[in-house]
Order: C-alpha cells, then structure tokens, then sequence
C-alpha cells in the first residue's frame, strides 16, 4: 500500500484534501486494470459540462459521473480524516491502533485518488474539510468520528449501487464498499473490543442479514458539518 509522504496541513481545523498517491499503487489497490479505467474515463466525458457552478457549489455532475464524484467527495473527506488522526496521534495510541489508523488512511487516499484519476477533467476540486469539532487528542473522539464516517460510507455505497448503469462501475464500487465494511467493523471492534458490536443492530437488519442503505441526499446532509465546500447534488440520479 501507498507509502508516499502526505503533506495536509497539521491543522485540526479546515484544509483542502490533496494529498497525492502513486498511479501503480491505487490502480493496483483497487484491483482495476488501466483498461477498465479507460472504461471509466470515457464513460465521463458526456457529463464535464455539469461540473463547478459557481453559484450554486461544487456540482457533482449527472448520470454515473454524478456518482463517481458523490464518491470522490466522501473518500477526499475519509482520506484527510484519517490523515490527520496519524500526524495527531490521540494520546494513548497503542502500536497496534496506531498501525490499524495507518493501513485505513492508506485505503482511503487509495480510494480517493482512484477516484480523481478515473474522473479526469470531470472530477470535482479538492474540498475544504471542517475537522473543528473533532478532538484530535482524545481516543474517544477520534474513534467516535472514526465509526460514524465508515458507517456512513458503507450505508452511502449501498444506497448508490443501484443508480450505477455501467456493470464496470458497479463492480469497483462493490469491491470499494467491501473494504469499507472491513473498516467499520475494524473500528467498532476498537471500540467495543470482544463484543458483537463490530455488526451491531443499528448498521445490520437482524431479519434480513443487511445493511443500512441511504441515499446521496442523506449521505451529504450527515456529511455537511464536516465539509466547508458547498455540494451541490441536484443532478445526480434518483432511481
């Protein structure tokens, strides 16, 4: 996994997201060829258009570019989260906790920038991230936050699965969201160490086995206190 240097301010307040990661690496995390990511590319370009209205935010774009920037959005936020817990390390972080924050950073900044090289020039712009509620120095903050992005993502993976209409979108956003899942049970077993939590009745329907799914709408409205740019995602798919 991606090893480079990620030079985000150490501010525990706002910064922008851009840290960068080698092309191998992500491409080869995500375990999608060069070829399929040209897939990706030229299934954007009809959107561009839809990109960056100044007046009205940062606008995701329609269709399945729409989503692929709705997700781009969401992995920037958990990229910089989780690069920030790693140069503040909480007080008390154990070697092994420590090495756990380090490998889902790595995940996250792999996610994001899969996203943003996959998009292109369709891809929206680094956001201001708002981390100044979060206490940085205080384990139960950290991994308080920590559950509540990786719950949310997984739930925003779910929800927008289904308004995908390339089969090669679909797959990568499923072997993402796997990944995601891992982290929250990851994070939850931190938490609540030897307990059932790590699949706990409020992310998991105990009837029918799954999780929680929720729409984009929702997704960002849960995400806004945590990014200063404003969103707009009036055209992204609804069905």
């Amino acid at each position: 996994m991606k090893k480079n240097n990620l030079p985000l301010s150490t501010d525990k307040g706002t910064h922008k997201t851009n840290a960068p990661l080698n092309r191998r690496s992500f491409l080869g995390y995500a375990g999608v060829s060069v070829v399929t990511s040209a897939l990706i590319l030229s299934g954007c370009k009809d959107d561009e258009g839809n990109i960056g209205l100044p007046d009205t935010g940062v606008n995701l774009g329609s269709g399945d570019t729409g989503i692929l920037n709705y997700a781009y959005a969401l992995e920037q936020l958990e990229a910089a989260f989780y690069t920030q817990v790693i140069q503040t390390k909480y007080s008390g972080m154990t070697a092994a906790e420590e090495q756990l924050l380090t490998d889902l950073r790595d995940h996250e900044v792999a996610h994001r920038d899969f996203f943003k090289a996959a998009l292109g020039a369709s891809a929206i712009p680094d956001l201001e991230v708002d981390f100044s509620a979060i206490n940085f120095s205080n384990r139960t903050s950290v991994l308080g936050t920590a559950k509540t992005f990786e719950d949310l993502g997984v739930s925003a993976y779910n929800g927008a699965g289904k308004l995908l209409t390339d089969a090669n979108l679909l797959l990568i956003a499923g072997k993402i969201v796997s990944v995601e899942a891992r982290h929250a049970a990851a994070i939850r077993s931190l938490i609540n160490p030897n307990s059932a939590d790590f699949s706990g009745d409020d992310v998991v329907d105990a009837a029918t086995g799954l999780d929680v799914q929720r729409m984009p709408g929702d997704v960002l409205m849960l995400a806004s206190p945590f990014i200063k740019t404003k969103i707009n995602a009036n055209n992204l798919p609804t069905t």
